[in-house]
């Protein structure tokens, strides 16, 4: 009954919940930390969650009318997960609007980055580093770590139709 007089209150999943789940899993893996060299803070993991998210957004912006739809959906549940996280983490109303919006373009960013990367696959490791570091990548070899593993990344993401990625079954 509550369900219907408050929906919102209810533990039904928002839109896009399964693939962020997953998203967020792929950049918890530790790989990323400690042979990429992704610094373990709150911004070395964003940077990995938000490259992954790019990622997947812009897989499903190449699909169909649902994996377009997926995109939004990803998209707004980012935004409600960055939101929240930052709330949690104390950062007060006054400014939690700057700050999302600030991730919010961090992440539209790196789509852009991501477009760019897969028209043109000679830049793909500097959009990797661009991407996940602030600065240049620590080293070579955790540069070459990273940039490889974001290619096996979208080679498997590439062969999900969007509705199995939508739904979040990325592994």
């Amino acid at each position: 009954m509550s369900r219907f007089l408050f929906p919102r209150l209810t533990t039904r999943s928002k839109r896009g919940s399964a693939l962020f789940q997953a998203l967020v899993e792929e950049a918890r893996q530790p790989h990323w930390y400690l042979l990429g060299k992704v610094p373990d803070t709150v911004d070395g993991r964003f940077a990995v969650l938000a490259t992954v998210t790019a990622i997947a957004t812009v897989r499903l912006e190449q699909g169909s009318e649902v994996a377009r739809e997926a995109a939004v959906a990803l998209t707004e549940r980012f935004i409600d997960s960055m939101d929240a996280e930052h709330r949690e983490m104390g950062i007060g109303d006054p400014s939690i609007g700057k700050t999302v919006r600030k991730l919010v373009g961090s992440l539209g960013r790196r789509v852009e980055l991501w477009r760019d990367a897969l028209r043109d696959s000679e830049c793909w490791p500097d959009v990797a580093a661009q991407s996940l570091f602030v600065g240049p990548a620590p080293s070579d070899v955790a540069a070459e770590h990273c940039g490889q593993h974001l290619r096996l990344f979208w080679a498997r993401l590439c062969t999900l139709s969007g509705e199995a990625l939508a739904e979040g079954r990325i592994r």
